[in-house]
């Protein structure tokens, strides 16, 4: 059974009650539910983690390897940000899935630019929670094709 991460990063832990304008009123516990739903719907097990802090996500994407096939990562605002964890993903040759619960590319101008498109399978935004269960079908794709 493939399995996946689903890392989240600062501030997503406020879901539900931070800027439920631009990022709606679902919680990180709703996510975490959609997206171990969806996964068992496609045959995967699935992790949830979430932190504020860059070097533990950094260590997550080192631990991933090994335990996990691929990573769906909503890296927050380190997304433009963190050249350290477009490094690590680089680095642990596995497929990650960004993801953004709002379309960075209609917001801000500094928003525009991801550290991790580089290095990922490819990006998803502005679908608000349903971007994580396109992320995890598009992980069934990428293994599918393995």
């Amino acid at each position: 059974m493939p399995s996946v991460l689903i890392l989240n990063g600062p501030n997503l832990n406020l879901l539900g009650t931070r800027q439920p304008e631009v990022y709606g009123v679902t919680t990180l516990a709703d996510v975490e539910k959609l997206c171990t739903d969806a996964g068992a719907a496609l045959g995967f097990d699935v992790a949830c983690v979430q932190s504020n802090h860059e070097g533990v996500l950094i260590d997550q994407i080192h631990a991933a390897k090994g335990p996990h096939d691929g990573i769906v990562l909503n890296a927050g605002a380190f997304t433009h940000t963190s050249i350290a964890l477009m490094d690590a993903i680089a680095s642990v040759e596995l497929p990650v899935v960004e993801v953004h619960l709002s379309n960075i590319h209609a917001r801000e101008s500094f928003r525009h630019r991801s550290y991790i498109a580089p290095v990922a399978v490819g990006q998803i935004c502005g679908f608000g929670a349903r971007g994580y269960v396109l992320a995890l079908d598009a992980l069934a794709d990428v293994f599918a094709r393995k």
